[in-house]
């Protein structure tokens, strides 16, 4: 029996909920308050029994109740069930939470790079991990990975232009390229938004650098070196370099468990060389005659070259910015760096500790030593494959011959006794 206005008016609340019902699913909810409110009852698409609320009465009358009760019955003959829509909304929003929870940030790409690629390398990522902490994560660290564009990315390259580091923005650009098909072999982003960019378009072109040491220059040089306030060790150092072609890093990283000076040998161990591949280097009198006078400044460190702590090796970097600081003319000068800002400026112009390595190689074939084994003095992987796979030949005693040539030159040129100080 349907209800009537009558009726509804009538019944008071008891000290329960009573469901007035009118019919076609239409129930009239009357609290223990006596408040009244309409209620439309229904099987969900899911096959659950569940109630929707249509309006207060007498807000919403008996006639409007009946009216909107048959809209919602027609509505879920359309298909069109509010549960099913309600929950199927409510799904599709933890799903979209569940998706954004799931995106990762810059900073947590780049901390998941970092411990499946990068501490693998030589240094355990540490110049990487330096770069980024500088001048990548500040910038966009915090947004997620897939969100980052090319004006971001621009962003950071053109803050490395301004202070002028041109080699640095080349650098970020190349790491983020790196982070990002990490990402993308992982599915973790779809697009890389370096993808487009050009490392030749960004900053001024790369030239290779070409300098090399004449014989002149190097004679100048010990003369320049003597007056200088550069300290000792790093006097040595570039004796060391360009007596046995190596690089400044792989010397600065050398323990002296490693040198023999009585057998005239220094191995380079894997781990310091750029190649991973490791070197029996012979010293000739002039690179042992410079060792020896090395040894003697801190005989009891382990290390060639200590830090100030004597706990680890010194900065790789710490040699070549002390002899760019006597290169850089009044007009740069920093302050609480040398005042000796001209003192190693040489005829050719500036150098760097990499460019006694190319002044060695040089110099070596320049006196007869064949290409090749000035390579393999430099460590050098043997580029042609096949070479590299079935000619085995050490060459120890060419190349012992080769540093012996360059060792005494250098004593005529730097005027060095070395039997005085073997």
């Amino acid at each position: 029996m349907r209800l009537t206005d009558r009726e509804i008016k009538l019944i008071k609340g008891i000290n329960k909920d009573q469901f007035l019902n009118d019919g076609n699913g239409l129930y009239l909810r009357v609290h223990p308050s006596g408040n009244k409110e309409w209620r439309y009852r229904y099987k969900t698409t899911y096959g659950k029994q569940t109630w929707l609320p249509l309006g207060i009465y007498p807000s919403l009358t008996l006639a409007q109740a009946r009216l909107k009760a048959h809209e919602e019955k027609s509505k879920r003959i359309n298909g069109d069930d509010p549960f099913y829509l309600k929950t199927k909304a409510l799904e599709d929003k933890a799903k979209a939470l569940a998706k954004q929870k799931a995106r990762l940030t810059v900073v947590e790409l780049f901390n998941r790079w970092v411990t499946l690629d990068i501490s693998k390398r030589k240094d355990k990522g540490a110049e990487v991990i330096r770069c980024f902490e500088k001048d990548i994560i500040p910038v966009i660290g915090s947004l997620p990975a897939e969100d980052v564009t090319k004006a971001h990315i621009a962003s950071i390259t053109d803050t490395c232009l301004t202070r002028g580091s041109d080699r640095m923005a080349k650098v970020v650009l190349s790491l983020i390229r790196q982070m990002f098909r990490f990402a993308q072999d992982r599915d973790i982003v779809q697009i890389d938004p370096t993808a487009t960019i050009r490392k030749n378009k960004v900053g001024k072109p790369e030239i290779e650098r070409d300098r090399v040491l004449n014989e002149s220059e190097i004679e100048e040089l010990a003369k320049k070196l003597n007056a200088t306030r550069l300290n000792e060790s790093a006097k040595l150092a570039v004796w060391v370099a360009l007596g046995t072609g190596c690089r400044i890093g792989e010397l600065l990283k050398a323990k002296w468990q490693d040198v023999d000076l009585n057998a005239k040998t220094w191995v380079i161990v894997p781990e310091n060389s750029k190649n991973g591949k490791p070197i029996t280097v012979h010293l000739s009198d002039f690179s042992s005659a410079n060792l020896t006078k090395l040894k003697k400044i801190q005989p009891q460190s382990i290390w060639l070259y200590p830090n100030r702590e004597n706990t680890n090796h010194l900065n790789t970097k710490t040699i070549t910015k002390q002899i760019g600081d006597r290169q850089i003319g009044d007009e740069n000068k920093l302050k609480n760096r040398s005042k000796d800002t001209q003192a190693l400026v040489l005829k050719g112009g500036k150098w760097t500790p990499h460019d006694l390595r190319r002044t060695s190689a040089t110099l070596m074939t320049a006196l007869g030593v064949l290409p090749d084994i000035a390579d393999r003095c430099l460590n050098h992987v043997e580029q042609n494959k096949l070479r590299r796979t079935y000619m085995q030949h050490s060459y120890t005693q060419e190349k012992k011959d080769a540093w012996d040539l360059i060792g005494k030159r250098l004593e005529i040129l730097t005027n060095l006794n070395t039997k005085n100080l073997n």
